[in-house]
């Protein structure tokens, strides 16, 4: 369906005569590439690796994520005039600031990752070393065609993303026998829900609450894993410990063990008497928005700047960090962060009629078509998801809740009649005296449970009561603006614009202050 948008792209800018070094080649450092050369900056990416991409392409199996998409996505930034340092790491970063690697850089921006997966000090780790493997250097293995087997029974430590893609990886390499361990309860692994279910999908099995206190092996040859069988108990304030069951020690064989416990960040390259500050725990010291160290044109972001996290996330920090640069390079104050455009307008068009779809269905979501198992799993490489074909896909993009259509409340007009309470179709409208957060969610007409979803509360009213809405379940079906008599509800569209390097980010005309930066 997707037909060629290399006309929508930007394009490369005017050069400025600033030049801005991005460490890496990962999401950030694409992210500043794509918003900066379009300004005129002269934007230089360097990368150990002979392709663009980062994690996603070493850390993201092909199964997932094929390579084609890889090259398509990052072909649009580096096609913006980037210059594309292939196979150059960089191994100082004093050598960089001094001009010794390829000139002086006006800015410089870190988006390296977090390189160094963390390893597990157990006994029988260095007697079995060769059969323990880390997760994110085995997957980068696999990716580059290092390692294109595994042994038949394997064990992945950890509950992270990366966990799930080593052991759906193993299972394409000729794992048979391949199991998660992890030493939280199911609920509080790290990886995303639907992670965990593809990954069970393909018959993983994931046992929680094991604590690994060994590795067992015979003359240096791995055989199995000891486990310690906890449960979770919780303080008076929530807090989380894990306690021994008392239960024996659960003993699993295995050929092989993928570590997937966590990734730390490492930068070995940055000398410590080069100005940037970090903190106990190896991170730098960084601006918590502008992502500036403590040297000042030096900016951080992605995994290296406060840990690992995902690839959006990083996406973000680089669009954060392209303002910061861009206000630098200006004379700005780089603290002073541009405040995001946003706007509601009212979609109404008549008594019972909207300028959007409001109509809701009752489909569950449409699943999407995998790959044959039997090709799936014989293969690193075959793409399990397929897809959606055109009519499915329309039929699924009906489903949408028009989240972006908020039910907007103006108390002074709201004459308490209770009409919206009930025609609404899912009890989430509730007039109610005030009180504690807590105590009013259990009094509304269906109690709002799900805590991480904030209340919308309005008034007081003239009754001395509050409308109280359960956003969780709001439909955005319009049917309480269209029953309201006074026009007290009303269906707001919301549009939100985060501001981007460039003109909008700036407090003043560049050229008055900077003759040679252009606009």
């Amino acid at each position: 369906m997707k037909d060629d948008v290399g006309k929508r792209m930007p394009k490369a800018g005017r050069k400025n005569g600033k030049r801005v070094a991005c460490i890496g080649a990962g999401p950030a450092s694409l992210t500043v590439a794509r918003d900066l050369a379009p300004l005129g900056y002269e934007v230089t990416v360097f990368d150990g690796e002979a392709k663009a991409g980062g994690f996603i392409r070493t850390q993201i199996p092909r199964f997932r994520l094929p390579e084609s998409v890889i090259d398509e996505e990052t072909g649009y930034i580096l096609d913006l005039g980037v210059t594309f340092r292939s196979g150059q790491r960089i191994d100082s970063m004093k050598a960089l600031l001094a001009g010794e690697v390829d000139g002086l850089f006006d800015a410089v921006f870190v988006g390296c990752g977090a390189p160094r997966g963390r390893d597990l000090d157990l006994p029988g780790r260095r007697e079995a070393a060769a059969s323990i493997h880390i997760g994110i250097d085995w997957l980068a293995s696999v990716s580059f065609g290092h390692i294109t087997k595994i042994g038949r029974r394997v064990i992945v430590l950890g509950g992270g993303n990366t966990a799930m893609d080593c052991c759906r990886s193993a299972r394409r390499l000729g794992g048979k026998d391949v199991k998660v361990i992890v030493r939280s309860g199911f609920d509080e692994m790290k990886a995303s829900p639907w992670e965990k279910e593809d990954a069970q999908h393909e018959g993983i099995p994931i046992l929680n609450f094991h604590v690994p206190k060994a590795f067992v092996h015979d003359g240096g040859k791995l055989t199995g894993m000891l486990f310690e069988i906890v449960e979770a108990r919780y303080d008076d304030k929530g807090r989380r410990s894990l306690v021994p069951t008392g239960e024996p020690d659960a003993f699993y064989e295995c050929d092989e063990v993928l570590v997937a416990v966590g990734q730390e960040n490492a930068f070995p390259w940055i000398e410590r008497d080069c100005g940037i500050g970090f903190d106990q725990w190896g991170l730098p010291r960084l601006g918590q928005d502008t992502h500036q160290s403590t040297v000042p044109h030096v900016f951080f972001g992605g995994d290296a700047a406060f840990g690992p996290k995902n690839i959006i996330t990083a996406v973000a920090h680089g669009h954060e960090a392209a303002v910061s640069i861009d206000r630098l390079l200006h004379g700005e104050d780089i603290a002073q962060r541009p405040a995001p455009m946003t706007n509601l307008m009212s979609q109404k068009m008549g008594i019972h009629e909207w300028s959007y779809d409001n109509d809701t269905v009752n489909d569950e979501r449409y699943k999407v078509p995998w790959a044959q198992a039997e090709a799936a799993l014989a293969s690193i490489k075959v793409e399990v998801e397929l897809g959606f074909d055109a009519a499915t896909a329309f039929k699924e993009a009906g489903r949408c809740l028009n989240c972006d259509v908020q039910t907007v409340f103006t108390a002074s007009t709201c004459i308490e009649c209770d009409a919206c309470v009930d025609i609404c179709p899912m009890d989430c409208i509730t007039f109610t005296g005030d009180g504690e957060e807590a105590e009013l969610r259990q009094r509304l007409k269906a109690p709002a449970l799900n805590l991480t979803q904030d209340l919308y509360v309005a008034g007081p009213l003239k009754t001395g009561r509050v409308m109280v809405k359960d956003e969780d379940v709001c439909l955005h079906c319009g049917l309480c603006a269209e029953r309201c008599p006074t026009g007290a509800w009303d269906m707001q569209k919301f549009l939100l614009n985060t501001t981007q390097a460039g003109p909008a980010c700036r407090d003043k005309p560049a050229l008055a202050q900077q003759p040679g930066v252009a606009a």
